[in-house]
Protein backbone atom coordinates (compact mmCIF):
# COMPACT_ATOMS: atom_id res chain seq x y z
CA UNK A 1 0.00 0.00 0.00
CA UNK A 2 2.72 2.20 0.59
CA UNK A 3 4.35 1.87 -2.43
CA UNK A 4 1.12 2.00 -4.36
CA UNK A 5 0.84 5.72 -2.50
CA UNK A 6 4.60 6.58 -2.86
CA UNK A 7 3.69 5.55 -7.11
CA UNK A 8 0.95 7.70 -6.97
CA UNK A 9 2.91 10.84 -5.27
CA UNK A 10 5.48 10.62 -7.65
CA UNK A 11 3.56 10.60 -10.81
CA UNK A 12 1.85 13.88 -9.65
CA UNK A 13 4.91 15.55 -8.63
CA UNK A 14 6.13 14.09 -12.14
CA UNK A 15 3.11 15.62 -14.15
CA UNK A 16 3.14 18.68 -12.20
CA UNK A 17 6.89 19.40 -13.04
CA UNK A 18 6.31 18.60 -16.58
CA UNK A 19 3.64 21.21 -16.66
CA UNK A 20 5.64 23.89 -14.82
CA UNK A 21 8.57 22.67 -17.05
CA UNK A 22 6.60 24.15 -19.69
CA UNK A 23 6.76 27.24 -18.83
CA UNK A 24 9.60 27.68 -16.34
CA UNK A 25 13.41 25.98 -16.91
CA UNK A 26 13.58 24.24 -13.74
CA UNK A 27 16.61 23.23 -13.77
CA UNK A 28 17.62 26.50 -14.24
CA UNK A 29 16.60 26.99 -10.98
CA UNK A 30 13.24 28.23 -12.50
CA UNK A 31 13.62 30.56 -15.33
CA UNK A 32 11.18 31.80 -16.58
CA UNK A 33 10.65 30.62 -20.44
CA UNK A 34 10.90 32.89 -23.13
CA UNK A 35 7.46 32.13 -25.44
CA UNK A 36 6.09 32.96 -29.05
CA UNK A 37 3.32 34.98 -29.96
CA UNK A 38 1.15 32.90 -31.62
CA UNK A 39 2.89 29.35 -30.37
CA UNK A 40 5.08 28.77 -33.02
CA UNK A 41 8.19 26.98 -31.42
CA UNK A 42 10.68 29.52 -29.84
CA UNK A 43 13.31 27.23 -31.08
CA UNK A 44 12.29 28.12 -35.16
CA UNK A 45 12.43 32.01 -34.22
CA UNK A 46 15.70 32.06 -31.43
CA UNK A 47 17.57 28.54 -30.87
CA UNK A 48 18.71 27.91 -27.25
CA UNK A 49 22.34 26.25 -26.83
CA UNK A 50 23.11 23.47 -24.99
CA UNK A 51 24.63 23.91 -21.57
CA UNK A 52 27.70 22.64 -20.22
CA UNK A 53 25.69 21.30 -17.00
CA UNK A 54 22.07 20.31 -16.51
CA UNK A 55 21.46 23.19 -14.93
CA UNK A 56 20.78 25.25 -18.05
CA UNK A 57 23.38 27.82 -19.03
CA UNK A 58 23.92 28.85 -15.24
CA UNK A 59 27.72 27.45 -15.26
CA UNK A 60 28.78 28.27 -18.83
CA UNK A 61 31.00 30.77 -17.78
CA UNK A 62 32.50 29.23 -14.58
CA UNK A 63 35.87 28.85 -14.61
CA UNK A 64 36.96 30.49 -17.61
CA UNK A 65 40.23 33.02 -17.60
CA UNK A 66 39.03 37.01 -19.02
CA UNK A 67 39.61 35.47 -22.82
CA UNK A 68 37.37 32.37 -22.17
CA UNK A 69 34.57 34.11 -21.31
CA UNK A 70 35.09 36.88 -24.04
CA UNK A 71 35.77 34.19 -26.31
CA UNK A 72 32.59 32.04 -25.23
CA UNK A 73 30.17 34.92 -27.04
CA UNK A 74 32.01 34.17 -30.36
CA UNK A 75 31.64 30.85 -30.16
CA UNK A 76 28.10 30.73 -29.42
CA UNK A 77 27.30 33.30 -32.15
CA UNK A 78 29.36 31.13 -34.78
CA UNK A 79 27.47 28.18 -33.67
CA UNK A 80 24.19 29.68 -33.81
CA UNK A 81 24.25 31.83 -36.48
CA UNK A 82 21.14 33.78 -35.25
CA UNK A 83 20.19 35.86 -31.88
CA UNK A 84 19.26 32.91 -29.91
CA UNK A 85 18.18 31.97 -26.02
CA UNK A 86 19.96 30.72 -22.76
CA UNK A 87 18.11 30.20 -19.49
CA UNK A 88 20.84 30.70 -16.64
CA UNK A 89 20.80 31.42 -12.45
CA UNK A 90 16.82 31.77 -12.42
CA UNK A 91 16.64 34.10 -15.72
CA UNK A 92 16.17 34.05 -19.40
CA UNK A 93 18.62 35.54 -21.25
CA UNK A 94 18.05 37.05 -25.47
CA UNK A 95 21.16 37.45 -27.04
CA UNK A 96 20.85 39.78 -30.08
CA UNK A 97 23.63 39.16 -32.87
CA UNK A 98 21.52 40.26 -35.85
CA UNK A 99 20.13 44.12 -36.76
CA UNK A 100 16.67 43.71 -37.12
CA UNK A 101 16.61 42.46 -33.58
CA UNK A 102 18.81 45.14 -32.06
CA UNK A 103 16.75 47.74 -33.44
CA UNK A 104 13.95 46.04 -32.51
CA UNK A 105 15.39 46.23 -28.53
CA UNK A 106 16.84 49.50 -28.66
CA UNK A 107 13.92 51.45 -29.62
CA UNK A 108 11.16 49.25 -27.60
CA UNK A 109 9.18 51.79 -25.14
CA UNK A 110 9.81 48.88 -22.21
CA UNK A 111 13.09 47.71 -22.88
CA UNK A 112 14.77 51.10 -21.20
CA UNK A 113 16.65 50.01 -18.09
CA UNK A 114 20.32 48.73 -18.70
CA UNK A 115 20.56 45.10 -17.99
CA UNK A 116 21.93 42.94 -14.60
CA UNK A 117 25.78 43.42 -15.81
CA UNK A 118 25.21 47.14 -14.95
CA UNK A 119 24.67 46.64 -11.35
CA UNK A 120 27.70 45.38 -11.35
CA UNK A 121 29.32 48.99 -11.69
CA UNK A 122 27.08 50.54 -9.41
CA UNK A 123 29.54 50.62 -6.25
CA UNK A 124 31.61 52.34 -8.72
CA UNK A 125 28.96 54.48 -10.69
CA UNK A 126 26.75 54.14 -8.34
CA UNK A 127 23.06 55.59 -10.77
CA UNK A 128 24.65 57.95 -12.67
CA UNK A 129 23.67 58.48 -16.39
CA UNK A 130 24.86 55.11 -17.80
CA UNK A 131 22.85 53.04 -15.32
CA UNK A 132 19.78 54.98 -13.93
CA UNK A 133 16.59 54.87 -15.09
CA UNK A 134 13.31 55.75 -15.07
CA UNK A 135 12.43 59.59 -14.23
CA UNK A 136 15.84 59.68 -12.62
CA UNK A 137 17.38 58.87 -16.28
CA UNK A 138 15.16 61.17 -17.70
CA UNK A 139 15.45 63.88 -16.06
CA UNK A 140 19.53 63.32 -15.86
CA UNK A 141 19.53 62.91 -19.98
CA UNK A 142 17.92 66.05 -20.77
CA UNK A 143 20.17 68.54 -17.87
CA UNK A 144 23.23 66.63 -19.44
CA UNK A 145 22.06 66.38 -23.22
CA UNK A 146 23.06 70.46 -23.52
CA UNK A 147 26.34 69.98 -22.29
CA UNK A 148 26.65 68.30 -25.72
CA UNK A 149 25.90 70.98 -28.07
CA UNK A 150 27.69 71.88 -31.19
CA UNK A 151 28.59 75.03 -29.93
CA UNK A 152 29.85 73.79 -26.25
CA UNK A 153 32.27 70.86 -28.73
CA UNK A 154 33.66 73.79 -30.76
CA UNK A 155 34.94 75.39 -27.54
CA UNK A 156 36.51 71.91 -26.33
CA UNK A 157 38.88 71.77 -29.72
CA UNK A 158 41.44 74.19 -28.67
CA UNK A 159 41.93 72.08 -25.58
CA UNK A 160 41.90 69.05 -27.76
CA UNK A 161 44.43 70.81 -30.23
CA UNK A 162 46.62 71.41 -27.06
CA UNK A 163 46.29 68.21 -25.33
CA UNK A 164 47.38 66.59 -28.47
CA UNK A 165 50.62 68.72 -28.44
CA UNK A 166 51.38 67.83 -25.32
CA UNK A 167 51.10 63.98 -26.02
CA UNK A 168 53.89 64.70 -28.56
CA UNK A 169 55.94 66.61 -26.59
CA UNK A 170 57.19 63.03 -25.06
CA UNK A 171 58.86 61.72 -28.39
CA UNK A 172 61.15 65.17 -28.46
CA UNK A 173 64.39 64.29 -30.04
CA UNK A 174 63.55 61.04 -30.97
CA UNK A 175 63.30 59.92 -34.89
CA UNK A 176 62.35 56.91 -33.99
CA UNK A 177 60.10 55.18 -31.18
CA UNK A 178 58.22 51.92 -30.32
CA UNK A 179 55.25 53.55 -27.65
CA UNK A 180 52.96 50.48 -25.89
CA UNK A 181 49.76 52.58 -26.53
CA UNK A 182 47.96 51.21 -23.09
CA UNK A 183 50.45 53.16 -21.54
CA UNK A 184 50.30 56.64 -23.29
CA UNK A 185 46.47 56.50 -25.00
CA UNK A 186 44.71 56.13 -21.32
CA UNK A 187 47.07 59.61 -19.67
CA UNK A 188 45.75 61.94 -23.00
CA UNK A 189 42.17 61.13 -22.94
CA UNK A 190 41.86 61.64 -18.78
CA UNK A 191 43.77 64.52 -19.21
CA UNK A 192 41.26 65.69 -21.81
CA UNK A 193 37.98 64.98 -20.07
CA UNK A 194 38.99 66.14 -16.78
CA UNK A 195 40.22 69.61 -18.56
CA UNK A 196 37.03 69.82 -21.17
CA UNK A 197 34.00 68.16 -19.16
CA UNK A 198 35.23 69.29 -15.73
CA UNK A 199 36.90 72.37 -16.43
CA UNK A 200 40.06 71.10 -13.95
CA UNK A 201 43.63 70.68 -15.62
CA UNK A 202 45.41 67.54 -14.61
CA UNK A 203 49.13 69.27 -14.19
CA UNK A 204 49.34 69.36 -11.00
CA UNK A 205 47.59 65.99 -10.09
CA UNK A 206 49.40 63.78 -13.36
CA UNK A 207 50.09 61.30 -10.01
CA UNK A 208 47.02 61.03 -8.78
CA UNK A 209 45.36 60.79 -12.47
CA UNK A 210 47.66 57.73 -12.72
CA UNK A 211 46.34 55.96 -9.52
CA UNK A 212 43.14 56.60 -10.69
CA UNK A 213 43.53 54.20 -13.78
CA UNK A 214 45.23 51.46 -11.69
CA UNK A 215 42.89 51.26 -9.55
CA UNK A 216 40.39 51.52 -12.04
CA UNK A 217 41.72 48.36 -13.20
CA UNK A 218 40.96 47.01 -9.90
CA UNK A 219 37.25 47.82 -10.29
CA UNK A 220 36.92 45.92 -13.49
CA UNK A 221 38.48 42.74 -11.98
CA UNK A 222 35.46 42.92 -9.48
CA UNK A 223 33.07 43.47 -12.68
CA UNK A 224 34.89 40.37 -14.55
CA UNK A 225 34.87 38.17 -11.18
CA UNK A 226 31.05 38.42 -10.69
CA UNK A 227 30.46 38.07 -14.36
CA UNK A 228 31.71 34.70 -14.15
CA UNK A 229 30.22 33.58 -11.08
CA UNK A 230 26.52 33.26 -10.87
CA UNK A 231 26.75 33.13 -7.22
CA UNK A 232 28.08 36.85 -7.33
CA UNK A 233 24.61 38.17 -9.24
CA UNK A 234 23.30 39.28 -6.13
CA UNK A 235 24.72 42.23 -4.20
CA UNK A 236 23.90 40.23 -1.02
CA UNK A 237 26.65 37.15 -1.42
CA UNK A 238 29.02 39.98 -3.19
CA UNK A 239 29.09 42.11 -0.52
CA UNK A 240 29.58 39.51 2.11
CA UNK A 241 32.43 37.94 0.23
CA UNK A 242 34.10 39.27 -2.39
CA UNK A 243 33.33 43.57 -1.58
CA UNK A 244 35.66 43.52 0.83
CA UNK A 245 38.56 43.23 -2.00
CA UNK A 246 38.06 46.05 -3.80
CA UNK A 247 36.96 48.73 -1.13
CA UNK A 248 40.71 50.58 -1.27
CA UNK A 249 40.28 50.89 -4.97
CA UNK A 250 36.83 52.58 -5.06
CA UNK A 251 38.03 55.20 -2.23
CA UNK A 252 40.88 55.88 -4.62
CA UNK A 253 38.62 56.31 -7.91
CA UNK A 254 35.68 58.26 -5.83
CA UNK A 255 38.65 60.75 -4.26
CA UNK A 256 39.95 61.08 -7.33
CA UNK A 257 36.66 62.64 -8.49
CA UNK A 258 35.64 64.45 -5.47
CA UNK A 259 38.50 66.45 -5.55
CA UNK A 260 37.76 67.11 -9.15
CA UNK A 261 34.51 68.40 -8.04
CA UNK A 262 35.81 70.09 -5.29
CA UNK A 263 38.66 71.92 -7.44
CA UNK A 264 35.55 73.07 -9.91
CA UNK A 265 33.59 74.51 -7.45
CA UNK A 266 36.36 76.80 -6.19
CA UNK A 267 36.99 77.68 -9.28
CA UNK A 268 33.73 78.43 -10.71
CA UNK A 269 32.38 80.35 -7.24
CA UNK A 270 35.87 82.74 -8.10
CA UNK A 271 34.49 83.59 -11.99
CA UNK A 272 31.03 83.82 -10.28
CA UNK A 273 32.82 86.56 -7.75
CA UNK A 274 34.37 88.27 -10.44
CA UNK A 275 31.32 88.65 -12.37
CA UNK A 276 29.07 89.85 -9.28
CA UNK A 277 31.71 92.64 -9.33
CA UNK A 278 31.78 93.53 -13.33
CA UNK A 279 28.47 92.38 -13.80
CA UNK A 280 25.69 95.20 -15.93
CA UNK A 281 22.07 94.76 -15.66
CA UNK A 282 21.53 92.35 -18.37
CA UNK A 283 24.45 89.27 -17.09
CA UNK A 284 23.07 86.40 -15.32
CA UNK A 285 25.56 85.86 -12.39
CA UNK A 286 25.21 81.91 -12.97
CA UNK A 287 26.34 81.58 -16.20
CA UNK A 288 29.77 81.32 -16.71
CA UNK A 289 30.86 82.89 -19.86
CA UNK A 290 34.92 81.81 -20.08
CA UNK A 291 35.09 78.32 -21.51
CA UNK A 292 32.17 76.41 -20.62
CA UNK A 293 32.72 72.55 -18.51
CA UNK A 294 30.14 69.87 -18.01
CA UNK A 295 30.60 70.17 -14.42
CA UNK A 296 29.31 73.65 -14.14
CA UNK A 297 25.65 72.59 -15.22
CA UNK A 298 25.75 69.93 -12.75
CA UNK A 299 26.72 72.58 -9.96
CA UNK A 300 24.78 74.87 -11.06
CA UNK A 301 21.66 72.60 -11.40
CA UNK A 302 22.44 72.30 -7.82
CA UNK A 303 21.75 75.44 -6.48
CA UNK A 304 18.11 75.30 -8.28
CA UNK A 305 17.25 71.86 -6.22
CA UNK A 306 17.59 69.67 -9.07
CA UNK A 307 20.17 67.22 -8.01
CA UNK A 308 22.30 67.32 -4.74
CA UNK A 309 26.24 66.47 -3.97
CA UNK A 310 25.97 62.72 -4.52
CA UNK A 311 23.97 62.95 -7.63
CA UNK A 312 26.89 65.12 -8.83
CA UNK A 313 29.61 62.17 -7.83
CA UNK A 314 27.44 59.65 -9.87
CA UNK A 315 27.25 61.94 -13.26
CA UNK A 316 31.30 62.96 -12.75
CA UNK A 317 32.35 59.46 -12.18
CA UNK A 318 29.89 58.15 -14.70
CA UNK A 319 31.57 60.96 -17.39
CA UNK A 320 34.87 60.25 -16.41
CA UNK A 321 34.95 56.76 -17.17
CA UNK A 322 32.81 56.82 -20.31
CA UNK A 323 34.98 59.61 -21.47
CA UNK A 324 38.76 58.21 -20.67
CA UNK A 325 38.00 54.90 -21.51
CA UNK A 326 36.10 54.12 -24.47
CA UNK A 327 37.72 56.92 -26.29
CA UNK A 328 41.09 55.47 -25.51
CA UNK A 329 40.44 52.15 -27.02
CA UNK A 330 39.02 53.57 -30.14
CA UNK A 331 42.34 55.67 -30.29
CA UNK A 332 44.31 52.53 -29.15
CA UNK A 333 43.18 50.41 -32.47
CA UNK A 334 42.66 53.61 -34.70
CA UNK A 335 46.42 54.15 -34.29
CA UNK A 336 47.19 50.35 -34.32
CA UNK A 337 45.07 49.98 -38.00
CA UNK A 338 47.48 52.96 -39.27
CA UNK A 339 50.05 50.97 -38.17
CA UNK A 340 48.84 47.90 -39.99
CA UNK A 341 47.47 49.35 -43.01
CA UNK A 342 50.04 51.61 -44.50
CA UNK A 343 47.86 52.53 -47.91
CA UNK A 344 44.81 54.06 -45.54
CA UNK A 345 47.22 56.06 -43.66
CA UNK A 346 48.72 57.22 -46.80
CA UNK A 347 45.09 58.61 -47.54
CA UNK A 348 44.35 59.85 -44.32
CA UNK A 349 47.97 61.72 -44.56
CA UNK A 350 47.10 63.48 -47.87
CA UNK A 351 43.74 64.39 -46.79
CA UNK A 352 45.06 66.03 -43.72
CA UNK A 353 47.84 67.66 -45.44
CA UNK A 354 44.96 69.65 -48.09
CA UNK A 355 43.01 70.92 -45.26
CA UNK A 356 45.38 71.46 -42.33
CA UNK A 357 48.21 73.87 -42.03
CA UNK A 358 51.36 72.65 -40.64
CA UNK A 359 51.22 75.03 -37.42
CA UNK A 360 47.99 73.57 -36.76
CA UNK A 361 46.36 77.15 -36.79
CA UNK A 362 43.54 75.96 -38.38
CA UNK A 363 42.84 73.08 -36.78
CA UNK A 364 38.84 73.55 -35.71
CA UNK A 365 35.81 71.95 -35.79
CA UNK A 366 35.23 73.16 -39.17
CA UNK A 367 38.63 71.99 -40.87
CA UNK A 368 37.99 68.34 -38.49
CA UNK A 369 34.66 68.26 -40.84
CA UNK A 370 36.54 67.98 -44.17
CA UNK A 371 38.55 64.82 -43.25
CA UNK A 372 35.86 62.48 -44.22
CA UNK A 373 38.15 59.44 -44.63
CA UNK A 374 39.90 59.67 -41.86
CA UNK A 375 36.34 59.51 -40.48
CA UNK A 376 35.40 56.49 -42.28
CA UNK A 377 38.59 55.12 -40.93
CA UNK A 378 37.83 55.33 -37.92
CA UNK A 379 34.41 54.41 -38.03
CA UNK A 380 35.51 51.19 -39.52
CA UNK A 381 38.16 50.66 -36.67
CA UNK A 382 35.39 51.00 -34.36
CA UNK A 383 33.62 48.42 -36.45
CA UNK A 384 35.75 45.80 -35.64
CA UNK A 385 36.78 47.30 -32.58
CA UNK A 386 33.87 48.46 -30.48
CA UNK A 387 34.69 49.89 -27.11
CA UNK A 388 31.31 48.44 -25.82
CA UNK A 389 31.41 44.87 -27.16
CA UNK A 390 28.27 43.84 -25.26
CA UNK A 391 25.20 46.12 -24.21
CA UNK A 392 22.67 44.88 -22.01
CA UNK A 393 18.88 45.36 -21.28
CA UNK A 394 16.09 44.00 -18.59
CA UNK A 395 12.54 43.67 -19.42
CA UNK A 396 11.26 45.28 -16.35
CA UNK A 397 7.75 44.36 -17.78
CA UNK A 398 6.64 41.68 -20.26
CA UNK A 399 7.73 42.40 -23.88
CA UNK A 400 6.83 41.40 -27.06
CA UNK A 401 9.38 41.77 -29.46
CA UNK A 402 8.55 42.18 -33.75
CA UNK A 403 9.49 38.73 -34.11
CA UNK A 404 6.97 37.42 -32.41
CA UNK A 405 8.99 36.72 -29.45
CA UNK A 406 7.26 37.18 -25.94
CA UNK A 407 10.17 38.14 -23.11
CA UNK A 408 8.62 37.58 -19.27
CA UNK A 409 9.34 40.29 -16.87
CA UNK A 410 12.93 39.96 -15.50
CA UNK A 411 14.62 38.64 -18.77
CA UNK A 412 18.03 39.61 -19.66
CA UNK A 413 18.94 40.64 -23.12
CA UNK A 414 22.41 40.98 -23.97
CA UNK A 415 22.83 42.93 -27.71
CA UNK A 416 26.17 41.65 -29.13
CA UNK A 417 27.59 44.76 -30.62
CA UNK A 418 30.91 42.89 -31.36
CA UNK A 419 28.83 40.00 -33.52
CA UNK A 420 26.63 42.29 -35.10
CA UNK A 421 29.58 44.54 -36.37
CA UNK A 422 30.97 41.29 -38.00
CA UNK A 423 27.89 39.62 -38.99
CA UNK A 424 28.38 38.54 -42.88
CA UNK A 425 24.63 39.16 -43.51
CA UNK A 426 25.21 43.31 -42.87
CA UNK A 427 29.42 43.16 -44.06
CA UNK A 428 31.17 41.68 -47.23
CA UNK A 429 34.29 39.90 -45.95
CA UNK A 430 33.48 41.34 -42.38
CA UNK A 431 37.05 41.23 -40.74
CA UNK A 432 38.79 42.87 -43.68
CA UNK A 433 39.67 46.79 -42.75
CA UNK A 434 38.15 48.84 -45.47
CA UNK A 435 37.25 52.50 -44.22
CA UNK A 436 35.27 52.57 -48.16
CA UNK A 437 32.21 51.02 -46.41
CA UNK A 438 31.66 53.85 -44.74
CA UNK A 439 31.34 55.57 -48.14
CA UNK A 440 27.90 57.64 -48.63
CA UNK A 441 26.81 55.12 -51.71
CA UNK A 442 28.05 52.15 -49.55
CA UNK A 443 26.14 53.05 -46.60
CA UNK A 444 22.79 54.08 -47.54
CA UNK A 445 21.38 50.36 -48.33
CA UNK A 446 22.71 48.95 -45.05
CA UNK A 447 20.64 48.41 -42.02
CA UNK A 448 20.75 51.28 -39.49
CA UNK A 449 21.08 49.16 -36.90
CA UNK A 450 24.15 47.10 -38.46
CA UNK A 451 26.56 49.77 -36.83
CA UNK A 452 25.85 50.83 -33.25
CA UNK A 453 29.53 51.58 -31.76
CA UNK A 454 27.88 54.40 -29.68
CA UNK A 455 24.59 52.34 -28.86
CA UNK A 456 21.21 54.01 -30.36
CA UNK A 457 17.66 54.52 -29.90
CA UNK A 458 16.88 56.71 -26.93
CA UNK A 459 20.05 55.50 -24.68
CA UNK A 460 22.40 55.95 -27.30
CA UNK A 461 25.74 57.46 -25.97
CA UNK A 462 25.71 61.36 -25.39
CA UNK A 463 28.84 61.85 -26.33
CA UNK A 464 29.45 60.48 -29.28
CA UNK A 465 30.53 63.78 -31.32
CA UNK A 466 32.81 64.40 -28.61
CA UNK A 467 34.56 61.10 -28.62
CA UNK A 468 34.71 61.41 -32.97
CA UNK A 469 36.22 64.94 -32.21
CA UNK A 470 38.37 64.32 -29.44
CA UNK A 471 40.27 60.95 -31.80
CA UNK A 472 40.10 62.69 -35.16
CA UNK A 473 41.79 65.82 -33.45
CA UNK A 474 44.98 63.93 -31.74
CA UNK A 475 45.66 61.56 -35.19
CA UNK A 476 45.81 64.45 -37.67
CA UNK A 477 48.59 66.46 -35.02
CA UNK A 478 50.03 62.78 -34.35
CA UNK A 479 50.26 62.37 -38.26
CA UNK A 480 51.32 65.22 -39.32
CA UNK A 481 54.39 64.45 -37.27
CA UNK A 482 54.84 60.86 -37.60
CA UNK A 483 54.13 58.20 -39.85
CA UNK A 484 53.17 55.10 -38.11
CA UNK A 485 54.65 51.84 -38.37
CA UNK A 486 53.65 47.99 -37.16
CA UNK A 487 54.98 46.79 -34.10
CA UNK A 488 52.89 44.02 -33.09
CA UNK A 489 51.28 41.10 -35.41
CA UNK A 490 47.29 41.54 -35.45
CA UNK A 491 46.88 37.73 -35.29
CA UNK A 492 48.21 37.34 -31.81
CA UNK A 493 46.12 39.66 -30.36
CA UNK A 494 43.75 38.10 -27.67
CA UNK A 495 40.45 39.66 -26.62
CA UNK A 496 39.41 39.29 -23.01
CA UNK A 497 36.03 40.13 -22.00
CA UNK A 498 36.13 43.67 -19.75
CA UNK A 499 33.59 46.57 -18.74
CA UNK A 500 34.62 47.25 -22.51
CA UNK A 501 36.97 45.71 -25.21
CA UNK A 502 40.09 44.64 -23.57
CA UNK A 503 43.29 42.79 -24.66
CA UNK A 504 45.63 40.44 -23.13
CA UNK A 505 48.77 41.95 -24.75
CA UNK A 506 49.61 45.42 -24.99
CA UNK A 507 49.49 47.32 -28.55
CA UNK A 508 52.40 48.79 -29.67
CA UNK A 509 53.54 51.03 -32.86
CA UNK A 510 56.39 52.15 -33.65
CA UNK A 511 56.57 56.04 -34.47
CA UNK A 512 58.71 57.34 -37.34
CA UNK A 513 59.51 61.24 -37.36
CA UNK A 514 58.44 62.70 -40.96
CA UNK A 515 61.46 64.02 -42.87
Amino acid sequence: MIILWLVIGLSVLAHWLYRINQNYYILSFFSRRIRSRDGTPVESIAPMPKGKTIFGNTFDLYGRDHAGVFDHSRERAQQMGTSYIEYAMGTAIYNVIDADSADNVLNHPNLITKGLVYNFLHPFLRTGLLTSTGKKWHARRKMLTPTFHFNILNQFQEIFKTESIKFLRQFEGQDEEIITLHDVIPRFTLNSICETAMGVKLDEMAEKGDRYRENFNQIEESFIRRLRNPLLWGDTLFNLFAAKDYAAALDVVHGFSSEIIAKRRVLLQDELDNRRDTQTADDDVFVPKKRFAMLDTLICAEKDGLIDHIGICEEVDTLMFEGYDTTSIGLIFGLMNMSLHPDKQAICFQEIQDHIDDDLSNLDVNQLSKLKYLEYFMKETMRLFPSVPIMGREAVQEAELANGLIIPKGSQITIHVFDIHRNAKYWDSPDEFRPERFLPENVQNRHTYAYIPFSAGQRNCIGQKYAMQEMKTLMVVLLKKFEILPAIDPKKIVFHTGITLRTQNKIQVKLSRRK
